[in-house]
């Protein structure tokens, strides 16, 4: 099984070969249109879906008339602010006969490595997809440099789907898995249905890129790498054929795919990258009341802190103490120091009069790791 029907979040990565027609350098309308119908199927069911698209360089070569095979970074950043655009319009087109608003999300590495802009990031993503829209996320390769850019999509991603959340990432293939050598070139190659754990053996099977394709940067090794981040974030990769009219309703039918599981759950590895990965800017000092109502699972609110330690930004990792110097748990607070001390000991409802605007709790339950539950901090 693949996951897929069950999954309440998916992150779906499409490649330029399969978005454009390698010929024409044109959209290709008519297999984005049958996708389309095949994402709208599971939305229509409850699930929520996320687009990892390339394809914008692709699209601006043809506008732009670029027709040499090696582009410099100028030229490529050129193609690519002259095919958002285009590939947005594709996207647009194809869902608009499903009801369904594409919104277009472009992204840098800083954007989902740097812990603020991740935070910011992933709010945007939230309320799209809590407004029912379809995020349409590729990297913003109009103004990325060469030092901070992913270069390949599927690590992006892996990276989106670690930040969202998603239960299942889905990486389509010009090929239908994994194999144990590449089946291009090896007739002896066998299929692999399902990897627990990624491999030496099995990093080693991953061969180099589509080279026939004559578009995009992704290979099977880019697809490995991206599922080890998928993996170690609770979330488990599909590596399936994507040259085919519904390629997610043929996964949930038995068509051939590799199923990399994932190492954790989304929420464990989230709460375990709080507690284990973060140094704490500061701390929060709480009264019994909310001391006990974090350690039930509540959310810290203002009105429970009594004092404001250290130095520390909106989407910081703080300290969460007692009155007795022990420490509850960390959390990443929603507010910098300054406005935390400020808004310390004030009901919910008087926090927009005392600083101008309100981010709700000052740590959400949901990026709070306690260490009464066996997490450590």
């Amino acid at each position: 099984m693949s996951g897929l029907s069950d999954a309440k979040r998916i992150v779906v990565k499409v490649g330029s070969a399969l978005v454009t027609h390698g010929e024409t350098g044109e959209p290709d309308r008519a297999w984005l249109s049958a996708f389309a119908a095949d994402v709208a199927r599971m939305r229509a069911r409850g699930q929520q879906v996320l687009v990892v698209s390339s394809g914008a360089v692709a699209l601006g070569r043809r506008r732009l008339k670029l027709t040499r095979k090696a582009l410099t970074l100028p030229e490529k950043q050129a193609a690519a602010a002259a095919g958002q655009s285009a590939l947005m319009r594709a996207w647009e087109e194809a869902f608009e006969p499903h009801g369904v608003a594409c919104a277009q999300v472009l992204m840098t590495r800083d954007d989902t490595e740097v812990r603020r802009r991740w935070l910011n990031g992933r709010a945007t993503v939230e309320a799209l997809l809590g407004l029912g829209a379809l995020p349409v996320v590729n990297e913003n390769d109009t103004v990325v440099t060469e030092e901070i850019r992913y270069g390949d999509n599927d690590r992006l991603a892996a990276r989106v789907a670690q930040m969202i959340g998603a239960d299942v990432l889905v990486l389509l293939s010009d090929v239908d898995g994994l194999y144990t050598a590449d089946p291009r070139k090896d007739a002896t190659a066998t299929h692999i249905a399902r990897v627990e754990r990624l491999t030496a053996e099995i990093e080693a099977s991953a061969g180099g890129a589509n080279a026939g394709a004559g578009v995009g940067t992704g290979g099977m090794a880019t697809k490995i790498a991206a599922a080890k981040i998928a993996a170690a974030a609770g979330c488990a990769t599909v590596v399936t054929l994507g040259d085919r009219p519904e390629p997610l309703k043929a996964v949930e039918d038995g068509a051939l795919a590799t199923i990399i599981e994932a190492a954790t759950t989304p929420a464990a590895a989230y709460k375990a990258w709080i507690a284990g990965s973060l140094s704490p800017g500061g701390a929060l000092v709480v009264d019994a009341g909310a001391a006990s109502a974090l350690l039930s699972g509540k959310s810290l609110l203002a009105a429970g802190v009594k004092s404001v330690e250290g130095a520390f930004g909106k989407g910081d990792a703080v300290a969460i103490r007692d009155e007795a110097g022990r420490e509850i748990g960390r959390g990443l607070s929603r507010y910098d120091a300054a406005d935390a001390a400020r808004i310390a000991g004030l009901r919910s409802d008087a926090i927009e009069a005392a600083i101008g605007y309100t981010a709700g709790p000052l740590v959400h339950a949901d990026d709070l790791a306690l260490a009464r539950s066996g997490e450590k901090v």
